[in-house]
């Protein structure tokens, strides 16, 4: 098994409903448990800022799962939840699901690159990872806390515990 970590996040729809249910789904995928799941925290948007606030989170997993196959298990928790892949980046989202972080991993390829690229930039996935692992290094880039401490969270306003109601 490796520990894994998926940031949740949604901004169409019911956001913290989409969210609290991705967080049951990734419990249901073969060969994976979730260990841990973030507080909600409601963010702007990153790149297209004229849409709607995103409401995030991240879960800790332990999966038996490629990295790749995770991704594709992820992608298609997103289309069963109305997700569809327009080519747009940052634009609204219905779910998106990214994967961060799979062990201690270091590799990127055409479909996946471990950790997150921007995964060190964004408040939004820092805040709630800091939340469940702020001792956790990033390989390559360092720790939770320190990456946090780098990032602008104005505008990130913590709103719940994860819990699936």
């Amino acid at each position: 098994m490796v520990q894994a970590y998926v940031a949740l996040g949604a901004n169409l729809g019911n956001p913290q409903a989409q969210v609290r249910a991705a967080m049951r789904a990734l419990d249901t995928l073969a060969q994976t448990r979730v260990t841990v799941c973030s507080p909600l925290y409601l963010t702007p948007p990153w790149g297209m800022v004229v849409q709607p606030a995103f409401v995030n989170a991240v879960a800790g997993i332990e999966t038996a799962l490629s990295a790749h196959a995770l991704l594709a298990s992820l992608q298609t928790l997103e289309s069963r939840a109305g997700r569809t892949r327009d080519g747009q980046r940052w634009g609204p989202r219905v779910l998106d699901l990214d994967l961060l972080l799979y062990g201690d991993a270091q590799y990127q390829d055409k479909q996946l690159a471990i950790p997150h690229p921007r995964l060190a930039e964004r408040a939004f996935v820092l805040l709630p990872l800091a939340d469940i692992a702020a001792t956790l290094e990033v390989p390559g880039q360092g720790r939770v806390t320190d990456l946090l401490s780098r990032v602008d969270t104005r505008g990130c306003q913590r709103l719940a515990d994860p819990s699936p109601s």
